[in-house]
């Protein structure tokens, strides 16, 4: 498969592995490392970067909430650039707003991040997750947000579906053991646009008995840096619950509230970009969008076992207004608006439980666990009557004409096992997730009724072994799969059957890699594979989805960090990070064969250095990816299009690189702890762009150079 390849890579990461400040030789005793052993249950719970992220057979990063400030960020994408293996691409297209979330994981598609399992607190953000996984509305604000778990690699049993490109768990503000809270702000702006901000706020506390409360918010609010990007406006609450009624059993529940509009500047022609790549010719392109959902836990904890129920409701509510078509005839000229409100629901319950055995020198912990999900969906589509986007400045009604409504569900078993055999130095854990899934979908407009079954054994097998406490080598092989969406089910085709050529996809992905942290160095290095069977892909509304066949992709990730006080006394506080990744996704049949798959960068590299003296922080961090293909579709046989076309699709996109820089100034628990912050997002105002080729096509710039402040307190 990968022929040599891997233990090339192994051979090098170990190498790697072997920093200035040596390992220890050993761990303790194998009957010591084993008899200290307790129940780990859900690998999402307790996500501490030292020691969980450490003992992961698979790639896995967790970001703080203060890296994430200390980034500036002011959006989900924001705070996930610079992850290994992470590509964000800008938002753009139908995902042009502040609500989508643009993420690919290792060269698979990034628009509206549908190849992983995306969530917070352990619930899936996707209105549908098997039927409409993607995030055209991602429903969070990061000033909620405590820390974001990207787990790429070794899941694949635990969490789905829809994991191909691993699982990212957002875990939203734990309630605090004291009553107390805070307030925090962040506003920043362009030499265009206007002012964005970011407010947040949180009071809680837990009381004697055992009961803890705590109410969340976070709003985004104000300007982008383009014309027609004015209107964001995010709102997003939550309301946490937690109950320890003994030292052993804890109830939480979780309400959470999310209501978001903004504004999408939409694609520019090859043209127009170079008139002003900031204006826009989209005025009246939004997105709108609500989600209301409520989440029930208990869990039960001993030291050799650990029972936990989960389960929980979403009701999801989007829209978009997006300008298309291009009238004939006496409509020459003339745009019209075209709408989609669609409404989702979903509930799931999911109970499991794991249990830790002792036989001779091993240790056993068995995790079994069952998932139950129904889902519902009702998609609606309007036009407006024909307008002259250039002289009409009231907004055009977008029901007028109503000519589309499909509405479908998806019912779906899940029930997984794995063991985690702890022998000597290795950790060796098998596992076995099994899908049950049944889809409908039907649309009266298009007469069609169809239904569709799904069963999928999905193996898999993670390896670790630990060369100290300090170091880790880790291995691993998983297998995903995606049912067809209600999309992919009523676009073409004919009777009960989809377009041609559209299939269920399923992967299989590959692991190999080291990891150390001896908290002066932290490191990982890790060679992944993915072999995609049949990879579907999204062309435009018209067409819909096709198939592209199977895809390859290879890399490597590399994370370092190092602290430099262990040098001098002067350097107290001064540490220094890079991340490096290289990808190579080919398309493997086909025109296109052997030829990279469209909007991802082969390389991605992050360099930075933190200063901590005193009261002050500094910050300085560099992000550059390499260049990106949009060829166009194989179908359209046009070939491999590398020039760019007069429209602005299509045709290469050159790298970039951009500087940021921040600094930060804590006035102390005196002043309440108050902290300032000012910071410069692309510093040398690099101008970059990418491209989209969905219904709202043509080029999107980058952010400019962005100036930001921060404030916060807390009491």
């Amino acid at each position: 498969m990968l022929k040599g390849y891997h233990y090339s890579l192994l051979a090098s990461a170990i190498a790697f592995a072997l920093p200035t400040h040596a390992a220890e030789t050993s761990t303790s005793t194998t009957a010591d490392r084993t008899d200290n052993l307790t129940v780990v249950g859900n690998w999402l719970d307790n996500a501490d970067p030292d020691s969980v992220v450490l003992d992961h057979p698979g790639a896995r990063t967790i970001v703080s909430s203060q890296q994430v400030k200390e980034k500036g960020a002011e959006t989900v994408s924001e705070a996930l650039r610079g992850i290994p293996g992470v590509q964000v691409q800008e938002n753009n297209g139908t995902g042009g707003s502040d609500v989508s979330l643009n993420v690919g994981v290792r060269g698979l598609t990034s628009r509206l991040s549908p190849r992983s399992t995306i969530m917070m607190d352990g619930v899936p953000l996707a209105v549908a997750p098997y039927g409409q996984p993607q995030l055209s509305m991602a429903p969070l604000s990061m000033g909620n947000i405590q820390s974001i778990d990207v787990i790429r690699g070794g899941t694949a049993v635990r969490y789905g579906p829809q994991n191909v490109g691993g699982v990212i768990n957002f875990v939203s503000k734990e309630i605090p053991k004291t009553f107390g809270g805070g307030v925090s702000t962040q506003t920043e702006g362009a030499e265009h646009g206007g002012l964005k901000t970011l407010t947040s706020a949180s009071i809680g506390g837990t009381a004697d008995n055992g009961f803890g409360a705590e109410l969340l918010y976070s709003g985004l609010h104000g300007q982008g840096y383009r014309a027609n990007n004015d209107n964001t406006d995010i709102d997003d609450f939550m309301l946490k619950t937690r109950y320890d009624f003994t030292d052993k059993d804890q109830l939480t529940a979780n309400f959470h509230y999310y209501n978001a509009s903004a504004g999408m500047p939409g694609g520019l022609t090859a043209a127009q970009y170079k008139a002003n790549p900031f204006q826009s010719v989209r005025r009246y392109d939004q997105f709108e969008g609500r989600r209301q959902d409520m989440s029930f836990k208990y869990r039960h904890q001993e030291e050799d076992s650990q029972l936990e129920v989960l389960t929980y409701f979403t009701k999801s509510f989007r829209t978009s207004d997006i300008q298309s078509g291009i009238g004939t005839g006496v409509n020459l000229g003339k745009s019209r608006l075209a709408a989609a409100p669609r409404h989702y629901t979903t509930w799931a319950i999911e109970p499991s439980y794991s249990r830790m055995f002792r036989i001779w020198d091993m240790a056993h912990e068995v995790t079994v666990g069952y998932r139950y999900l129904n889902e519902t969906s009702d998609e609606k589509g309007y036009r407006s009557g024909w307008y002259d986007p250039d002289t009409t400045f009231s907004a055009p009604d977008a029901k007028e004409n109503y000519y589309q409504h499909s509405s479908g569900g998806s019912e779906a078993h899940a029930v997984y096992i794995d063991d985690a055999v702890n022998v000597g130095n290795w950790t060796i854990t098998p596992g076995v997730r099994y899908e049950n899934i049944k889809t409908h979908v039907s649309d009266g407009f298009a007469n069609i009724d169809r239904n569709k079954s799904y069963s999928e054994p999905l193996p898999s097998l993670n390896v670790m072994y630990h060369l100290s406490d300090s170091w880790k080598l880790f291995a691993n092989a998983n297998t995903s799969f995606g049912s067809l969406q209600y999309f992919q089910l009523t676009r073409g085709g004919s009777g009960g059957q989809p377009a041609p050529g559209l299939e269920p996809e399923k992967a299989y992905t590959y692991e190999v890699g080291t990891r150390y942290d001896d908290t002066v160095v932290k490191a990982e290095l890790t060679a992944f594979y993915i072999d995609f069977n049949n990879q579907l892909q999204y062309i435009n509304n018209t067409i819909g989805w096709t198939t592209l066949g199977a895809t390859r992709h290879e890399g490597i990730e590399l994370a370092l960090n190092y602290d430099l006080s262990e040098w001098a006394p002067a350097l107290e506080g001064m540490s220094l990070y890079t991340t490096y990744t290289y990808t190579k996704a080919t398309a493997q049949k086909g025109e296109f064969a052997g030829k990279d798959l469209p909007f991802y960068s082969r390389q991605v590299f992050t360099v930075g250095s933190r200063y901590q003296t005193g009261n002050w922080v500094w910050n300085l961090d560099g992000f550059a990816q390499s260049g990106q293909r949009s060829p166009g579709s194989a179908d359209a046989g046009n070939g491999y299009i590398t020039e760019e076309t007069p429209d602005g699709q299509y045709g290469d996109i050159p790298g970039w690189m951009v500087w940021n820089a921040r600094g930060e100034y804590d006035f102390g628990p005196a002043w309440s702890n108050l902290t300032l912050g000012a910071g410069v997002k692309n510093l040398f105002d690099q101008r970059y762009f990418t491209r989209s080729t969905d219904n709202n096509y043509g080029k999107y710039v980058g952010e400019p150079r962005t100036y930001f402040v921060q404030a916060s307190v807390k009491f």
